[in-house]
């Protein structure tokens, strides 16, 4: 049977690795505090009650349509498209399309940014397969106006950095409770790993720098990833209570449905809807 992402695709071997998919979620979750929608994070509370555990059920839901064959993940996209709906009904006001589209979108750039930044430069063929992987999901959920290739896509993402992303309160809030969970030392690492993904509107809004000492290491890392260093230095970015998850993140999911409610691709909760690294 076919599955949703072909066994040899670059896409495996983006979410496969656990380096990669958490700096794809520090980028996002930079992105996300920022996203003008982002008062839908708030609507449920749970995101902002405990990001970590938010952001390991999202990568658990993510991978799970990586690596499913072809019905399961339309199963699977099929049901966060209904929490959503769900969320819309209980508030009384449906998401924007920007906002659903904006998720996407920051899920292609990260995948992206992240595996170049640890590994090495994609081709313009892996990168159209990326944002082809992200499309199809985004096509199954309903969102309309998605663009048809990569490259019709490069412009909209900047235009959509360009307008759809604001400091604000709700920003300010998402920022204090990732300190609050990763402890400062922690904290202090998420931004510095952040730096290194992150566009440069995103870098300007959160005034995170442009310098980090993340970057000089990057070399030794790559080197050591598979010994105890590189396993040290990994382990360090998460508290010890996470470390069997980040670990069980440089293998294929065993399981084709998440425990408990699943999150949407958008990072976010359970529910994207909340609005949704």
């Amino acid at each position: 049977m076919a599955y949703f992402v072909a066994k040899g695709s670059v896409v495996r071997a983006i979410w496969g690795k656990a380096d990669t998919v958490l700096f794809i979620f520090a980028g996002a979750a930079a992105e996300f505090a920022l996203n003008k929608a982002v008062d839908w994070l708030y609507f449920t509370g749970r995101l902002p009650a405990d990001p970590l555990a938010r952001l390991f059920s999202t990568v658990e839901y993510a991978r799970k349509i990586v690596y499913s064959q072809q019905a399961t993940a339309e199963r699977a996209i099929d049901s966060i498209a209904a929490i959503h709906a769900a969320v819309e009904a209980k508030r009384g006001m449906a998401i924007p399309d920007w906002a659903y589209r904006d998720v996407l979108f920051l899920l292609i750039d990260y995948s992206i940014r992240a595996f170049e930044t640890l590994e090495r430069p994609l081709t313009l063929a892996e990168k159209e397969e990326v944002f082809d992987v992200f499309a199809r999901v985004g096509r199954r959920m309903g969102i309309p106006h998605l663009p048809a290739s990569y490259a019709e896509w490069l412009p909209v993402r900047q235009q959509h950095l360009a307008t759809d992303l604001a400091y604000s309160r709700f920003t300010a809030d998402l920022y204090q409770q990732y300190r609050k969970h990763l402890g400062p030392f922690r904290y202090w690492l998420l931004r510095h790993a952040q730096r290194l993904v992150v566009p440069g509107t995103v870098r300007e809004l959160l005034q995170l720098g442009t310098t980090s000492w993340v970057r000089p290491i990057l070399p030794v890392y790559r080197r050591t990833q598979q010994l105890a260093l590189g396993r040290w230095m990994r382990a360090a970015i998460l508290p010890p209570a996470y470390r069997a998850k980040i670990d069980a993140l440089d293998s294929a999911p065993r399981h084709l449905t998440p425990a408990g409610h699943g999150p949407s691709p958008a990072g976010y909760d359970p529910s994207l809807a909340e609005r949704g690294a």
